[in-house]
């Protein structure tokens, strides 16, 4: 589990982590960049733990391209949730073993 598919998942769990979000707003939310966001949305869907949808949207009415939102699955709340705590004592772990020079 890399830092970066980390931020991904404390980002998706923000807030209502059922709650659906757009790729820019994880973009904007974790200050990664598209070449690595989506990327990594692409794995946590094949392994279950995101779904995602395109959004239904008259491009020549809305002014932009239809929007992909992603949302983590059940599954996958539980898996980022636990992904996330034990990164979090493995840090304190590693906190606890380093001695001030």
């Amino acid at each position: 589990m890399t830092l970066t598919t980390l931020r991904i998942l404390q980002a998706l769990l923000a807030g209502d982590p059922s709650q659906e979000v757009y790729g820019l707003e994880l973009r904007k939310a974790t200050g990664l960049a598209a070449g690595t966001v989506y990327p990594i949305l692409s794995r946590l869907e094949s392994h279950g733990w995101v779904a995602s949808r395109w959004e239904v949207l008259d491009t020549h009415e809305g002014g932009r391209p239809p929007r992909r939102y992603y949302r983590l699955t059940t599954a996958g709340r539980e898996s980022a949730q636990s992904a996330l705590s034990s990164a979090r004592a493995k840090l304190g772990a590693l906190k606890e073993g380093v001695e001030p020079s």
